[in-house]
Parts: structure tokens; sequence; C-alpha cells
């Protein structure tokens, strides 16, 4: 994480130079309100830091990305991240987060946290030990960590790889469901260059009918790397030409 921390930064200047100059204000999304820390409400998790969100407002200004929509007032959300093609999304998309004094967690796995330090580091930035060993107990797992009650947003991304899939891993799914909580789908839209929070899945348990539901969410994002797209998101942008 540290490493990626440092690659993030290294690429900034870069990535911020090519993002100013491919998109016009006419792109922008003409639905989504603008989203901003004030706007965020007490029930969300929140990071609770004065300064991440100033170096976070500066950074996405600097790239010429704006964050949209709207987060419901809740404590508990499985988030969804799409389209994730490029390990250069973080770029944008953790800026977006700090600006928002937004606290969205992320699994890894526990042995990272053996060294007492880098534990420290992994906690703050709201990574969550998992052992990875057993597929069930993962599930389980991920599931107790709402049970807890504590306040917690747990982002997954359901592709599975920055690669093209031809479909999704559905364990987000049935971790909302099982969880009885919401699901949150978040797009990073290239085109616009827009961190898009979209509306609440309910899962209802008929994991046929609500899927439609979330990929409808993501017609027209277009990803970094458009050939990589995976195979929904490609069906729900052809079945609207």
């Amino acid at each position: 994480m540290m490493v990626y921390s440092l690659y993030c930064a290294a690429m900034m200047p870069k990535v911020f130079k090519h993002s100013q100059s491919d998109t016009t204000p006419s792109a922008r999304s003409k639905i989504l309100p603008n989203l901003s820390r004030e706007q965020v409400g007490d029930n969300v998790p929140r990071r609770g830091n004065k300064v991440s969100p100033v170096i976070g407002s500066w950074l996405m200004r600097a790239a010429g990305w704006r964050t949209v929509g709207e987060i419901p007032n809740i404590s508990q959300a499985v988030v969804l991240a799409l389209p994730h093609t490029s390990n250069v999304d973080g770029v944008y998309a953790i800026p977006s987060l700090f600006a928002l004094d937004l606290k969205i967690s992320i699994m890894a796995k526990h042995t990272l946290f053996r060294v007492p330090l880098l534990s420290q580091l992994l906690y703050w930035m709201g990574i969550i030990p998992i052992n990875r060993t057993d597929k069930g107990s993962v599930l389980q797992a991920s599931i107790d960590k709402f049970k807890i009650g504590k306040p917690l947003f747990l982002g997954l991304a359901p592709e599975g790889t920055r690669k093209y899939t031809e479909s999704w891993k559905t364990g987000f799914y049935y971790l909302a469901l099982g969880a009885g909580v919401p699901i949150l789908p978040v797009a990073l839209d290239y085109n616009t260059k827009e961190v898009r929070f979209l509306s609440l899945v309910h899962p209802t348990g008929d994991i046929e009918a609500d899927l439609p539901k979330i990929y409808a969410q993501y017609q027209g994002v277009m990803p970094r790397h458009p050939e990589r797209l995976s195979q929904p998101l490609q069906d729900i942008n052809n079945a609207a030409k």
C-alpha cells in the first residue's frame, strides 16, 4: 500500500497534465449535482481529519476532476468501484474520498498487519485484515464486520481485475444481502472527469433482477481503457444505442 501511494504521488504531475487537456466543460454531467464534504451526513463513516480534505480538494481541482451525486446519510453500505481498468484510477478516486472526509474501507491480507508500524498505517487508511485462505470464511467474516454495528462503508471492485472480464464476481451481492446493507455504486468517468456516487440498490435476494439495476447506472460511463470494459457494462452500453 505504501508503494502504491508513492506510485500515485509520482504519477500525479503527468496524469494531471493529461487530464486537464482532454475534456471540455460541456462534457460534464448535467444530471448529478456537485458533491461536497458539507453535504455528507453525520451517519456516514468519516475520517475526521482536518488536513486530508484540504489536500484532496486541491488535488481534484488540479486534475480538473469533480465529485458528483449524493451519499445517503446511512452508516453502512457495500460500495462498488467501477469501472476499474487502470492503476491510475486510484489517483483520482483516493483524493475524492479525502476531499469528502469519507472513509471507505477495503480488505487486505491479514499477514500485512504483522508489522506494528505498517499495521497502524493500514488501519488509519481504512484497511481491514482478512484471512483469504477460505472463500467461505471470507464472506462470513465480512458479514460479521457489519454485524458489529459500527459505521462501515466497505469498498469492493466486482470486476476483480483491471483487464476485460466476461462477468462480475458476485460476492459483493451476497455480502450485502447477508449483512442486510444496501449497495452504493460509484463510477469513475474519464469522459466527464467525474467521480459519481449513484443510487442505492437494496438487494432483494433475486440477484437476476437486482444486477441489471446496478448495471444500468453505469450506462455511458467511460473508463480509462475502454477496451477493458467488462462485458456487462459493454452490454448495457450496446443496448442503449
